[in-house]
């Protein structure tokens, strides 16, 4: 058994702030995980209905895409259009910010692509 890490030690507390100044870091913060990524590159350019996202990433868990589209809303990337129907609809898109995420996003597939496969999105 591992003995727990004191949240509140100095050395904790050091890490937490230089992690905070690397850029690099708050990026990950925000698109980091298993999924995020994934759903920001189906949205690219494109809005979708949740069930055309859940369509398109089958792996994922009806509470994990609910649960990382709500991350992504709440950290500004995602945009969500509620339509007042029966049933109901929901849109999702990015939002200006999540926008500027997509060369990164592109490189990251690219990259991708050269070391170590995948299929190219629409293969």
């Amino acid at each position: 058994m591992s003995t727990p890490i004191k949240e509140s030690s100095t050395n904790q507390l050091n890490k937490r702030e230089e992690l905070n100044k690397c850029p690099v870091t708050v990026t990950l913060e925000k698109i980091g995980g298993r999924w995020k990524t994934i759903i920001l590159f189906h949205l690219m350019g494109q809005t979708k209905r949740y069930s055309e996202l859940r369509r398109n990433i089958p792996p994922i868990s009806e509470k994990m895409l609910i649960q990382q589209l709500r991350e992504l809303e709440e950290d500004k990337l995602v945009m969500r259009k509620v339509y007042e129907v029966v049933p109901p609809h929901v849109e999702y898109s990015l939002s200006p910010t999540g926008e500027e995420l997509t060369p990164v996003l592109n490189a990251m597939a690219q990259w991708g692509l050269r070391n170590g496969g995948g299929v190219p999105i629409g293969a």
